[in-house]
């Protein structure tokens, strides 16, 4: 399936995707945040046989195998973070990592925590849904609510995770989305967190890639978090909603 966004058809940038791949997720909410032109090809995938068989062009580009994969003319490259690097070089505006050197380099930490420090909890939890009292489970629960806990306490006395909101909120929402998916729930006892999800879910370059991906697996039949559920069913309602107060009368 190919989806063109933003009417880049004519020699553009390209982003090979996949459905339900986070990283790829990252690397779309950029593109839209930073308002490019691109073209976007969600390469096939099902639960069966996963991405195989595998994207020519992704297996042309990346030896792992895998997308994220952006090519922009003779440049073509693959991981989530160094396309991040790359948009913010190809295109400065809007700014997606601090202008201050130490507050980029916190930025730029935190964007990598959340992919090899976050994430990995999130990976032990993948096939252990059906037995969430396995010490494996338990465990990496455990450790995604530190990690949580660590980003609460940097939203004490800012509204994004490095001041100002960048890539390393991109990663960590991408992050935390797939944690909740697999049962690392976000709860009370992280307020200041759950009010940042909120914030981010309505920016409207994460609409649009969420949106798209609640849609996939609700037509799959896979579980989709209960807050997300209802933020997709309130979109839904405002929506016809309006459409019913602009439809003329007959």
């Amino acid at each position: 399936m190919t989806n063109t966004m933003r009417g880049s058809m004519a020699g553009g940038m390209i982003l090979y995707s996949g459905p339900l791949s986070m990283f790829g997720a990252k690397a779309q909410i950029a593109l839209i945040e930073k308002g490019i032109d691109f073209e976007l090809v969600m390469v096939p995938y099902d639960r069966d046989h996963g991405y195989e068989p595998r994207h020519p062009e992704v297996l042309r580009v990346n030896p792992k195998r895998q997308v994220p994969v952006l090519i922009d003319g003779d440049v073509e490259i693959f991981d989530s973070t160094l396309i991040f690097e790359y948009l913010e070089d190809a295109q400065p505006a809007p700014p997606l990592w601090p202008r201050d050197l130490a507050a980029r380099a916190t930025a730029r930490l935190l964007e990598m925590k959340s992919d090899e420090v976050y994430f990995p909890h999130v990976i032990r939890l993948m096939g252990l849904q059906d037995r969430p009292d396995d010490p494996a489970a338990v465990a990496a629960r455990h450790g995604a609510s530190r990690y949580c806990a660590e980003m609460e306490a940097r939203l004490v006395d800012r509204e994004w995770l490095a001041g100002d909101y960048t890539f390393a909120d991109i990663a960590f929402y991408m992050a935390a989305l797939f944690g909740e998916r697999m049962g690392a729930v976000l709860g009370p006892e992280t307020p200041k967190l759950l009010a940042w999800r909120d914030r981010m879910t309505s920016r409207p370059a994460i609409m649009t890639v969420v949106s798209a991906m609640v849609g996939y697996l609700s037509s799959q039949g896979r579980p989709v978090p209960g807050w997300l559920a209802e933020w997709r069913q309130a979109i839904r309602d405002d929506r016809v909603a309006h459409e019913a107060h602009w439809r003329p009368s007959d």
